[in-house]
């Protein structure tokens, strides 16, 4: 059953007004009832109960690619990062809306929390956040100083994935690089070159063999973004994708993908593109801002082993 048709079984037994009398609840009282729900339910249960739903449960479960092969792909990546970019140590939680506000992705596939936040799901959302408070925080709203941030956080993603190295809960390196519009498409340019070649950096870092980087046109306008591009990065294959489907109202302008190759099978192992957040968060479309992320987990699995990493910055 889906998730519209299990709530509607649940209304079904119960009064039609409960959803709304919840979903309009001031939030410190919807916390409170929560809690004291959680605190019954869980009281309810053994031990024995607990360790089944451990067994059951696709987000309690440890990782499925060892510790070792794990840490490595994660030191060499952030080693691999340009130091422009600051790293962050970002919270496991983010306020309630964070992804589905700011990036209209469903609420459904975030694990919400009963405390009015969320379960990260992708580290640039949170990082999305702070850049616009840096931003905002500027003395003259009208600088063109550009925030640049990453980090490194496992992440929870309650849809249903299949197929080979998918997984519920796995590591991303997340960068965000935030600024203001100067004109000429300049801040695109620029950025969208540097968060390209810092993935392909970070994803080589790790072992993986050949790549292939898709670059999709939302947006006429930035096809001298793809040119940049294409002129900044003479070792990697590149390709239009103007077909891709992904991803299509979540960036705008301009988005891509770097895929790996594992023997006759292409994965995709990083993804980013221009997203208005910024301008939702500081009501100011001048604002600018590029986001991308590697999938850690999915690289650790099919790339050669890398060698030691140097100490991650």
């Amino acid at each position: 059953m889906d998730d519209r048709g299990a709530l509607a079984r649940v209304l079904r037994q119960a009064d039609d007004e409960v959803l709304d009398l919840l979903a309009g609840l001031p939030g410190a009282d919807l916390t409170t009832l929560l809690l004291e729900a959680m605190r019954l339910r869980a009281g309810k249960l053994s031990a024995p109960d607990v360790l089944r739903r451990y067994r059951d449960d696709r987000f309690a479960t440890p990782a499925s690619v060892p510790f070792g092969r794990l840490r490595r792909t994660e030191d060499n990546a952030l080693a691999a990062l340009p130091p422009e970019f600051e790293v962050l140590t970002l919270a496991p939680v983010a306020p309630l809306g964070t992804h589905s506000v700011l990036a209209t992705v469903d609420q459904n596939k975030v694990v919400s929390t009963i405390r009015g936040s969320e379960v990260a799901a992708d580290p640039t959302n949170a990082m999305a956040l702070e850049a616009a408070h840096r931003r905002g925080g500027l003395s003259d709203p009208r600088s063109a100083e550009v925030v640049r941030l990453a980090a490194l956080q496992r992440v929870v993603r309650a849809q249903r994935f299949g197929g080979r190295a998918s997984f519920a809960h796995f590591a991303l390196l997340g960068l965000v690089s935030a600024g203001r519009d100067t004109g000429n498409l300049a801040f695109e340019r620029q950025h969208a070159v540097e968060h390209v070649r810092a993935t392909a950096d970070a994803v080589r870092a790790c072992g993986a063999g050949r790549l292939e980087l898709r670059l999709t046109v939302l947006d006429p306008r930035f096809s001298p973004v793809v040119e940049a591009i294409r002129d900044a990065l003479p070792g990697v294959d590149v390709v239009d994708d103007p077909g891709r489907e992904s991803g299509r109202g979540y960036y705008s302008g301009f988005c891509f993908k770097l895929y790996c190759a594992d023997g006759d099978e292409w994965f995709d192992v990083a993804d980013g593109g221009f997203v208005d957040w910024t301008q939702k968060l500081l009501t100011n479309r001048k604002e600018r801002l590029i986001i991308s992320g590697v999938g850690l987990d999915r690289l650790a699995t099919l790339a050669t082993e890398p060698p030691n990493a140097a100490s991650a910055r």
